[in-house]
Parts: structure tokens; C-alpha cells; sequence
């Protein structure tokens, strides 16, 4: 069984270095992953979702 790290819509803005409420906007306007609800109040990002995402946008831009 393969461990899932997740992680919060501050670890995800503090990696971008933009704000919560871009994190927000972006999935809002399909621009990145959506996040997973894990429970009420515990909406989450897999890191494989994010680093795939980060890896398309380099193909994008080179």
C-alpha cells in the first residue's frame, strides 16, 4: 500500500509563494488540480496531483 501525502491550501500557496486565495482561484478557473474533501472541513491536495501539474506546465513553457 502506497502512502498518500497530502497537503493543506497554505502548504500549496507557501510553495507557489502566492496566497490561499489564488490557490482557490485557480481551481475555481480549472487552471489546477482540484482538491479532495476528506471529511467536512478537511478539503486536502495529493501531492502526486500537485507535482504532475508542476511537471505539465514545464512541458507547457519549454
Amino acid at each position: 500500500m502506497q502512502n498518500t501525502t497530502y497537503l493543506t491550501d497554505k502548504q500549496v500557496a507557501d510553495r507557489f509563494s502566492i496566497s490561499r486565495a489564488t490557490t482557490w482561484r485557480w481551481v475555481e478557473r480549472h487552471k489546477f488540480p482540484k482538491p479532495i474533501k476528506l471529511s467536512p472541513g478537511c478539503t486536502r491536495w495529493r501531492l502526486s496531483d500537485v507535482e504532475e501539474w508542476e511537471k505539465q506546465q514545464v512541458e507547457v513553457s519549454a
